[in-house]
């Protein structure tokens, strides 16, 4: 296969969603299909052993919830496909923002009860300002929820993004009885099985008689007047809108009981863009080009609790990765080779020997990456649009254990690398600072901190208001700046001036008092 047709078969995705919508059950159906996985496992249950195979660190089987993006590539039909399932929960959300740079669409997933919810409103600002094309699934349909046609409406109004369904559901809850595929015709009739796939019957002819022989009279009826409804509303479906990211086309399903979900990943293949063009700060990089470029988007420490190794996640952006190859680390000037680059399928890894532009691949890091490093062929390149944002949470880390510091401070030194939270050192006293977007990353830190590295920590509170990176063409007025405030002044891990405000109205007097310094909130500048 020439270089070209390996990159057009590439599908590189993410799946998005509100904490609990259903993302990683979705996820598990999708590997299902794929044939990566045999049996789906459930993200919690007292009565499955099993647990998702995204959600693989201890605590997310604990918690119920994922707590960091897993990879997982799988070939279905003749396309090669890596899905990227991200935390839901805000206080992870960073971890999203940076997975979506690495992504050429996404799959945002929403429960048909509750509708439109607070973190896919954030997560979706980001789809916009990067038109990444999107596709809606509307989950748990087997549950009672509300009115197909309001949540098309409310998709519209609150994600600012025009729809077009592609199924529609014929019935739901208790007499859910299946979806009819509008971009397929045919009919899909619902049995409740978490393991296998029910009963598909095209139909071309909705008109015909034998429709109610398979659903009865009443939903016949009311699914021609739906689908009757539906072509009135809304336009026609167009591949092209969907693609510059005005248009999202909407699936409805049970991802629970793996119902819908080949109807979206069928339609998905076929329409969903193959890897695009990246933007870098030197020009814009085409996923045919022969050279290899790439950015480093993730670190994951511990993903083998056995050997205290650091993963570095590529996303490749053009050309082909290859095994034992010089490639040029950007930021070090230098060379580098890989001898067991590794692609995943969420905590196992197999050892590649080739990548191509859309690809994850996991390379061994021994502290030589950092989130948003380049590699590429040999050219300068700078891929941009790594943020980190400034933390709203902070607390003093403290050793709790005298004896274990050497391991405190590895695992805090490997945990900052992944961009779980930031870590800041205060010119005053010399104390440690960690600082984070939510609450729950004090408990995770916490938790791997003493289950991988064994070392304990506690937390000693201190009121700040926001952290901002400070830089100014004034070296006199920022020196001046750093005395006056000596005890709000910190260093990051970057060894950058960070300025600690207390309080907003404390922020507001130091930006109106020094004119010429500027106030950071993301570290992307």
């Amino acid at each position: 296969m020439t270089l070209a047709e390996e990159i057009k078969r590439r599908r590189t995705f993410a799946i998005i969603s509100h904490p609990d919508a259903g993302k990683t059950t979705l996820t598990e159906k999708l590997l299902l299909f794929g044939g990566a996985i045999h049996v789906a496992g459930a993200v919690k249950s007292n009565k499955i052993k099993k647990t998702a195979t995204s959600d693989w660190m201890e605590i997310e089987k604990q918690r119920g919830i994922s707590v960091a993006t897993s990879v997982m590539g799988f070939e279905y039909r003749d396309f090669k496909i890596n899905i990227l399932d991200t935390p839901g929960h805000q206080d992870f959300a960073e971890d999203t923002f940076r997975t979506l740079t690495a992504v050429d669409s996404v799959i945002i997933v929403i429960d048909s009860a509750k509708g439109v919810e607070t973190q896919t409103r954030k997560l979706m600002q980001v789809c916009r300002m990067r038109k990444t094309p999107v596709m809606v699934f509307m989950n748990k349909m087997d549950r009672e929820g509300r009115d197909p046609f309001d949540l098309m409406d409310e998709v519209e109004a609150e994600l600012g993004i025009k729809v077009r369904p592609l199924s529609w559901p014929i019935n739901m809850g208790q007499n859910f009885k299946g979806v009819y595929n509008i971009y397929k015709e045919d009919l899909n009739l619902y049995t409740p099985n978490k393991q296998t796939v029910s009963e598909t019957i095209e139909f071309k002819d909705l008109n015909s008689k034998e429709l109610e022989g398979y659903i009865g009279e009443k939903d016949a009826a009311k699914l021609r007047e739906d689908l009757d409804l539906i072509q009135g509303v809304y336009n026609p479906f167009n591949v092209d809108e969907y693609l510059s990211g005005d248009l999202a086309p909407v699936f409805f399903g049970s991802a629970l009981n793996t119902f819908g979900v080949k109807e979206l990943l069928d339609c998905f293949v076929e329409i969903a863009p193959s890897p695009r063009a990246v933007e870098a700060i030197e020009r814009k990089v085409d996923p045919m080009e022969q050279a290899f470029s790439g950015f480093v988007f993730k670190i994951h420490a511990n993903m083998d609790p056995n050997h205290r190794s650091c993963i570095a996640f590529v996303k490749v952006c053009s050309g082909k990765f290859e095994r034992n190859v010089n490639y040029k680390h950007v930021r070090f000037n230098r060379l580098m080779k890989f001898a067991a680059p590794t692609a995943f399928m969420a905590q196992r890894k197999e050892t590649v020997d080739e990548a191509y532009a859309g690809d994850i691949v996991g390379l061994p890091d021994n502290g030589n990456f950092k989130i948003g490093d380049s590699l590429s062929s040999g050219e300068d390149i700078h891929f941009k649009g790594l943020p980190s944002f400034s933390p709203e949470m902070f607390q003093y880390i403290e050793n709790a254990d005298p004896m274990k510091q050497k391991q405190l401070q590895k695992g805090i030194d490997q945990l900052m690398d992944e961009g779980v939270a930031q870590l800041f050192v205060n010119q005053f006293n010399g104390r440690k600072i960690i600082g984070t977007v939510g609450q729950l990353q004090f408990e995770v830190i916490q938790y791997r901190l003493l289950h991988e590295y064994n070392a304990q920590c506690r937390w000693e509170p201190i009121r700040l208001y926001k952290a901002c990176w400070i830089e100014s063409d004034d070296a006199a007025e920022l020196e001046n700046f750093k005395k006056r405030k000596y005890q709000y002044m910190a260093k990051d891990k970057e060894n950058r001036d960070v300025f600690l405000a207390d309080s907003a109205y404390m922020l507001q007097m130091a930006q109106e008092d020094f004119k010429n310094i500027r106030f950071h909130f993301s570290s992307e500048f």
